[in-house]
């Protein structure tokens, strides 16, 4: 689960637009790992349930960086929750399904709210849980510096591209401004905790 911080701060409309259509291509671009789609349910909420822990964490990854790519104007604040589902799971739509794991994930995304880090993680392989809570402390400190207007179309370049020199020619931009801002974006730190959090979830 997850759901918009600050959601009544925003132009109601614009985030509408971007939300849904954010979590549409979500749906579309990881439909083989998602067992019930991404599905909006209080306006500024979104729940589902997906394949496993790798699926899971890759989606969050991926929600991220769409928001970066696309310049979005919000953040979004997740509960990743490993729980039991009582009832047959809805593969076209996340709703009318009973289990204590969506009632946990629905307490701890509002329990949530009182927190300001913004990943709740919980599942039951201890060595995953405890790593993927500290590796995701340090994924939000690297992100939360950056600026929407400032630089999230650098940081989204550096993404695609990954090579400064490539960035440079792409941005037209000098290689020695593009050095200097991926030092200080610590894009190197963003992409190694990137690939901790990915590769802890192998280990199922």
């Amino acid at each position: 689960m997850a759901d918009i911080i600050a959601s009544v701060e925003k132009n109601q409309n614009q985030l509408m637009q971007d939300f849904k259509e954010l979590i549409r291509e979500t749906n579309e671009s990881y439909k083989e790992e998602i067992l019930s789609p991404l599905t909006i349910t209080l306006g500024d909420e979104f729940q589902c349930i997906l394949k496993d822990l790798e699926a899971s964490v890759n989606i969050i990854l991926n929600l991220e960086e769409a928001i970066i790519h696309k310049k979005l104007n919000f953040r979004l604040r997740y509960v990743l929750h490993q729980g039991n589902i009582e009832t047959p799971i809805n593969s076209t739509i996340a709703y009318e399904m009973l289990g204590s794991g969506l009632t946990e994930a629905r307490h701890k995304l509002n329990n949530s709210k009182h927190n300001k880090f913004r990943y709740t993680i919980s599942v039951e392989n201890k060595l995953q849980h405890t790593i993927l809570i500290n590796a995701f402390k340090i994924f939000e400190n690297i992100t939360e510096k950056w600026d929407i207007e400032k630089d999230y179309e650098i940081v989204s370049n550096f993404i695609k591209f990954k090579d400064y020199k490539i960035v440079s020619e792409k941005m037209n931009k000098t290689r020695s401004q593009l050095w200097k801002r991926e030092k200080t974006l610590n894009i190197e730190s963003y992409n190694s905790i990137k690939n901790i959090i990915q590769l802890i979830t192998l280990n199922q």
